[in-house]
């Protein structure tokens, strides 16, 4: 019993360094953004100031039930796909609840959060949230398409459906990465990873130039705040697993924040150099650019 309070606390370490570390690096990521846009961007602490402040606050707008577990949803996707990959390996501290097959598991957290959302929504009372809810559910489903069928091959490339060995059979060196034994298993994943990560050219849901509402103006105090979490989190815990799977994991906190960043980055420049996708050019680009590379990185192993 002692042994899993002590697991428990290591989860919560871990909780606590990749917020901490989504909270700054996603403000560099939008600084970085704004640069490009010829502005200055906001502190490196912005984040910590806007999640306090959002805590602190209490909202006196009544929904029903579900519009408020929305957010509790969205949150627990992110932790417990964080919980259950292991996110430095060989480290005891940081494997966290780690087992055979975990990567089932991980599939499935990742769309959690989405239908969560989705159900809340659906209890906002907003006309406009059926058009929210129908966009985010096309483009995840169409963006997830190439992950699954990319974790489909690497499964079978090295026999296993346990994050913790496919790391391991990554170890030894650069090129005994996923990125180089199977490069197009990886291409595939990379597709559903810009899709994913709801930035521009896929922030179709959010829809920033064209519909100012949405869940950022909908939730309130504590539930944005919430979900201000889960926005530094989740992406973060998205990239440790194709860190995981395809680039060789992590050995160190140092390898971590290195791999993690550079993984993020390529969402980030696509973000930066390409305008927004309409609903149906996002689900159009994974069915016709994501979904064949996934097919045959299948057909290659």
């Amino acid at each position: 019993m002692s042994f899993e309070w002590i697991q428990l606390a290591y989860a919560a370490l871990t909780v606590f360094i990749v917020i901490n570390y989504g909270l700054i690096m996603t403000a560099v990521v939008q600084k970085i953004g704004a640069r490009v846009g010829g502005r200055y961007g906001i502190p490196v602490w912005q984040n910590y100031i806007d999640l306090v402040k959002n805590i602190a606050l209490r909202s006196k707008i009544s929904h029903g039930v579900m519009f408020y577990l929305g957010p509790v949803f969205r949150l627990t996707g992110g932790i417990g796909l964080l919980l259950f990959v292991p996110t430095i390996y060989g480290s005891v501290m940081h494997q966290n609840f780690a087992f055979a097959g975990d990567l089932i598991l991980a599939l499935y957290f990742v769309f959690f959060g989405t239908l969560g959302m989705a159900l809340g929504a659906g209890e906002s009372g907003h006309p406009h949230a059926a058009i929210g809810v129908s966009r985010g559910l096309a483009q995840v489903t169409a963006a997830e398409l190439p992950l699954a069928l990319a974790v489909f091959a690497i499964s079978l490339q090295y026999q296993t459906l346990s994050i913790t060995e496919i790391v391991a059979a990554q170890q030894g060196g650069i090129f005994n990465w996923t990125l180089f034994t199977n490069p197009i298993a990886t291409l595939a994943a990379m597709f559903a990873l810009v899709g994913t990560m709801m930035r521009a050219p896929f922030d179709v849901v959010v829809a920033p130039q064209e519909i100012p509402i949405g869940p950022p103006t909908e939730y309130h105090s504590a539930y944005l705040a919430l979900m201000q979490t889960n926005r530094v989190l989740f992406p973060v815990a998205k990239t440790v697993i194709y860190m995981n799977l395809f680039f060789g994991g992590a050995s160190n906190w140092a390898e971590f924040a290195v791999k993690v960043f550079a993984i993020y980055m390529v969402s980030v420049l696509v973000g930066v150099v390409h305008p927004r996708f309409r609903v149906e050019q996002s689900i159009r680009f994974f069915l016709k650019w994501g979904l064949p590379v996934g097919i045959l990185a299948i057909l290659v192993v």
